[in-house]
Order: C-alpha cells, then structure tokens, then sequence
C-alpha cells in the first residue's frame, strides 16, 4: 500500500484528496494546522508550514506520494499591496513547499515511483487585475515544478495543478452569496465554478500510475477560462 502526505489535509482541496485516495486504497498522512482533525481512516498530525522545522516523525520511512495544499488568495490593488505582504504569501505559497520537500525528500527517494504534486492558479499563466500577490507566489511554484521535476528524473515525478476559482473554504469570500457564485460561474466556457472534488480527481491521476510518463507539467483545471472564449 502506497504511502501518501498531504499538506493542508483537513479543509477544501486538501481534505476532499485525502478522502479520494484514502477511499482509492492509498495509506494516507494528511496534517492539520489549528485544529484537531479525524476523517475515516487518514491519520492527521499538527503542521504549520510557517515554522522553520517540522516533526515528521510519526510518518513511514518511504513516502511515495507528496501533496503541498496550504494557499492564500488576498486579491488587492497593486498599489495598496506592502512589500511584506508579498513575503507573507510566498512563506505559505513557495517556501513551507519548498522546506517541506526538502525534509521529505529522503523518504521519497526510498519509493519505486514516487510523485510531488503542487498547486499554482489560472492567474499565473492568464493575467487578471488584483492577482498579483498570488499570481507572483504562484508563478514562483510553477518555476519551482520544472526545476525540480528536472533535478528529479527519472527517480521523482514532480507536476502542478494550476486551478480556477474554486468551492472551497480558501474561496468563501469570493463565493458568499448566489449572485457571486453565479457571476463567478458565467465567466468560465463551463458555466460552473470547480468543486474540490474536481481537483482532487486531478490529484489522484497524477499521484497514480496512470500518469507514469507525465512530469514536468501545469496542468489547467479551470473550467476552459485559461484557453477558451465563448
């Protein structure tokens, strides 16, 4: 059975991936940051990625599958955006991915096929006003997929999930009412606004075998509004 730990397992995208691949066969590891979470049969523990170092103790000895979850969307104009918001973002967005792949890199190693899966937004690729602070951060994650997903091969698969606006608790104020939801939804060629389960399939296939010979990759989950106008 697979080992595989999700970061930011206890809300949204994290929560509904940590159920899909625990319902799929997988042993899974999902953490918590404040509070104490129990769902079926993953096992959570503590984390908060803004600390410098992590107790990854209580995990196995070979991690085949890595899912870094935690994200902010602060959408501001430019000019009432401080430089230290920039930083706060890429602490959470870039650099608790990056300590959390460093620390968990020598378990991944001890995989026959292990696979890291990140998350960016359709705001990197697709500019949109107000996105800048999560658009720079996330940018900065797509970068650091095709690095390491270089450094990597062939031993780790290392691919981005690149979402539109989504059903989630991330997305509440965005989402607060039926008119919102709705003209959220009539922006996107689907007419529809994600649910996590929609993600969470994206990262059941690329943590799986079926997607063995994909690495490298953003890939758009989004509704067609990165690619299409109807």
């Amino acid at each position: 059975m697979k080992n595989i730990l999700i970061i930011g397992g206890s809300k949204g995208i994290g929560l509904a991936s940590c159920e899909l691949l625990s319902n799929s066969g997988y042993n899974v590891f999902g953490t918590y940051k404040n509070t104490p979470t129990s769902v079926g049969n993953i096992q959570y523990f503590p984390l908060d990625v803004n600390e410098e170092t992590y107790d990854f103790g209580s995990l196995p000895e070979v991690i085949d599958g890595l899912v870094y979850c935690p994200g902010l969307i602060n959408l501001k104009p430019f000019a009432r955006i401080k430089p230290e918001d920039f930083l706060e973002d890429y602490k959470i967005q870039v650099l608790g991915a990056i300590k959390v792949i460093q620390q968990i890199l020598p378990r991944l190693k001890k995989s026959n096929s292990a696979s890291i899966v990140l998350f960016s937004t359709v705001a990197v690729q697709t500019g949109f006003s107000f996105h800048s602070l999560v658009a720079s951060s996330k940018g900065a994650v797509e970068g650091l997929t095709k690095a390491l997903s270089a450094e990597f091969a062939p031993a780790i698969r290392v691919n981005c999930i690149a979402p539109s606006i989504t059903e989630t608790p991330l997305a509440a104020q965005l989402l607060s009412t039926p008119e919102k939801i709705e003209a959220n939804a009539q922006r996107h060629p689907l007419k529809k606004i994600g649910k996590a389960e929609d993600l969470a399939n994206a990262v059941k296939f690329l943590i799986g075998e079926e997607s063995a010979w994909m690495t490298g990759q953003i890939l758009a989950i989004d509704g067609g509004i990165s690619s299409l106008r109807v």
